[in-house]
């Protein structure tokens, strides 16, 4: 109620101003234009004597009266209080009064003198009236425009998007550094994104095309070998990070002792080494034989992993368990080698169970698959054994075996005596077919490095949703001890749920230190956005009503990095969460910029990179000549142990035939 009440008594003042202005401004007019006013019968002897009164007061001399008047209008149009419009600027609402004035005294050239001037009247009164309106109408349209700083000249909000970053150079013993710059209240600034403790993990998200690799991953690979790390490189695209990673390891092989380069690939086999990946001198426990099962049936087969008890699932694992413990016991492990372990599991029932039944430790693995042979249950024992051969029966070719069965180095990077560069080359045509082959050495080498006494080493995985090695989430979480650093890159987590379970996948996302995120969207930039702290920020808020406009600021927390910016950032520009180390806390830990590459240099640096070097001038035909020759020797040992098996009569009790009934 009070405030409406001031509301009208402004409007009242203001009222009586503007109407004592048009007084004054008539007055003007009957003085001036007399003659004009006489001529039309407009004066009478009581209209003269207060004239004349007026006129002897001095107010009507010269331009006083059109001075007054323009004096109370302007006090008029100070309190008047009208709706704000953005379309309104003051540069419109000088215009018009700069024109108004100008009209105003403009009308003195039309000064009516003497008699029978009633037309040069019309007109003094006429630009005076016009020019008075837009002198008015200019007031009232200033007193409409809104301040700029409420206007819609940032539709984004950019200004308030920006927050303050690291901007000093931070750097440790396993520090990656990546120079940058960001925008922080409408100003570019220089940073730097210190990941001072890539032992916590790294994880890098990003579309297609967002630098990634470019701007991240080979800036990696290029720090950490200059500060002497081993490194394993999961290289899809193979020949680009290994081309990287040879050229830098030329350049850095001083600061390593005994350093050693070794690359495979299933494309190019005149440039790969050879490794079993499944070596007896890395098998120790049947647990291993295990652990190495069950990596290779669950990434050759997504749904299996989203079946863990299952029993086809646990069968098949079991299988391959027994099978891969049985030639790591035979003869020293003169033939554990994953291409022997495959043809071995192709052999007939009757042999296979044999075999697999003299070796004692692998008899709980076994036994629900000879008890099930013997009882005639067939249907089962089918089921059972063929899960196995069905999916290990893909991995049957010329390369992988040639691959798989040499042995030019170990598995263990780093190695306090020989430490290694390790890069694996996969290829998008053959993803497939290479993942599970793939997995399994990132998982075997997993399981090796996570041991404390060990060289400083790095596990790069590009594209690390196109296999299934969670192994590296053991490692992840393990490993920071060991020394070990974890650099994984996908382009969603989406695209990461489809290769691991749920469970998994968000382990990773929660679990890992330091976050770098590209451009992504959906639910991905959603949880990005939600690991960035708010900041306090002034709100405006405006409400336009009939007659007034009322503006009212407050200050709020406010995300500072919304889904929607994560949904439309740049290539190399990236935003995400540094974890810091308690010898050097950082109080910035978050970051929103663009990573600064020197182009030309790279580009320089390209040209100059070294090929990767031949290995040995290989033929097909050696290629196949050691495929027959695995499928020759599975054959020659089950031969030559049921031989020695029906000679032996203190071995009678190993042989499996069906339905034949154990008593």
């Amino acid at each position: 109620m009070s405030y409406t009440q001031n509301v009208q008594a402004t409007n009242k003042i203001i009222d009586t101003t503007l109407g004592f202005s048009l007084a004054v401004l008539f007055l003007d007019f009957y003085h001036a234009c007399y003659n004009a006013f006489q001529e039309w019968g407009l004066t009478s002897s009581y209209s003269d004597s207060v004239l004349q009164r007026i006129i002897d007061t001095g107010l009507l001399e010269g331009p006083k009266p059109k001075l007054a008047a323009l004096l109370l209008l302007t006090l008029a149009m100070i309190g008047t209080r009208g709706r704000k419009e953005e379309k309104f600027t003051y540069e419109s609402g000088l215009y018009y009064i700069l024109g108004g004035l100008a009209l105003y005294f403009g009308s003195y050239l039309f000064w009516p003198e003497g008699e029978h001037v009633s037309g040069v009247s019309l007109l003094y009164m006429a630009f005076s009236v016009a020019g008075y309106l837009l002198i008015m109408h200019g007031s009232a349209r200033l007193s409409r425009v809104m301040s700029r700083e409420f206007r819609n000249n940032d539709p984004f909000d950019k200004e308030n998007e920006g927050f303050p970053q690291e901007e000093g150079y931070i750097e440790t013993e396993y520090s990656i550094n990546l120079p940058a710059v960001y925008r922080y209240r409408n100003e570019e600034r220089q940073s730097w994104i210190n990941i001072i403790n890539p032992r916590r993990g790294i994880l890098i998200m990003g579309s297609p095309g967002c630098g990634k690799s470019y701007f991240i991953i080979e800036n990696i690979i290029r720090q950490l070998m200059a500060k002497g790390f081993a490194m394993f490189i999961y290289d899809l695209k193979y020949d680009q990070l290994t081309r990287l990673a040879f050229t830098h390891f030329l350049k850095n092989v001083a600061k390593y002792p005994n350093l050693q380069f070794h690359t495979i690939n299933f494309t190019d086999l005149r440039k790969t080494h050879r490794c079993n990946v499944i070596d007896p001198a890395t098998m120790y426990y049947t647990s291993d034989a295990i652990g190495t099962s069950r990596s290779l049936m669950l990434s050759m087969n997504k749904i299996w992993a989203l079946k863990g008890g299952d029993f086809f699932v646990e069968s098949a694992i079991n299988f391959m368990a027994a099978i891969i413990w049985y030639l790591r016991r035979y003869q020293n492990g003169k033939y554990c080698t994953l291409p022997h372990a495959i043809e071995l599991a192709q052999t007939s029932h009757d042999k296979l169970f044999t075999l697999l039944n003299t070796q004692p430790e692998i008899e709980a693995l076994v036994n629900s698959f000879i008890n099930a042979y013997r009882e005639g249950v067939m249907e089962t024992v089918v089921s059972q054994v063929s899960s196995a051969q069905i999916a290990i029966s893909r991995l049957a070719s010329p390369e992988i075996y040639y691959v798989l069965t040499g042995n030019d180095f170990t598995l263990d990077i780093n190695s306090a005596v020989a430490p290694k560069i390790f890069c694996l080359g996969g290829d998008p045509t053959k993803q497939e077919a290479l993942a599970p082959v793939i997995s399994l050495y990132i998982d075997r080498l997993n399981s090796l490095i996570n041991k404390e006494g060990r060289h400083p080493c790095a596990i790069i995985c590009d594209e690390f949703a196109s296999l299934r090695a969670a192994s590296v989430l053991d490692t992840m979480s393990q490993a920071r001890s060991s020394n070990v650093v974890t650099v994984i890159s996908v382009q969603d987590i989406s695209q990461l749920r489809s290769r691991y379970t749920h469970d998994e996948a968000d382990q990773v996302v929660n679990m890992v230190g330091n976050i770098i995120c590209g451009q992504v969207g959906g639910a991905t930039a959603k949880s990005v956005s939600e690991r960035f702290p708010g900041t306090m920020q002034s709100k405006t808020t405006i409400t336009s009503k009939t007659m007034e406009t009322t503006i009212s600021k407050s200050r709020q927390l406010t995300p500072v990095v919304l889904p929607s910016t994560i949904a439309t950032l740049s290539s190399g520009e990236f935003l995400g969460i540094v974890a810091d180390d308690p010898k050097t806390p950082i109080e910035l830990k978050a970051f929103h910029a663009r990573i600064i590459n020197d182009h030309e240099a790279l580009e320089r640096e390209r040209d100059r990179m070294m090929l990767v070097p031949f290995v040995s001038d290989l033929s097909q035909d050696s290629v196949l000549k050691q495929f027959q020759k695995v499928k020759q020797e599975v054959q020659d040992l089950v031969n030559s142990e049921l031989t020695r098996i029906m000679n032996d009569s203190s071995l009678a009790g190993y042989i499996v035939k069906r339905g034949d009934k154990k008593k």
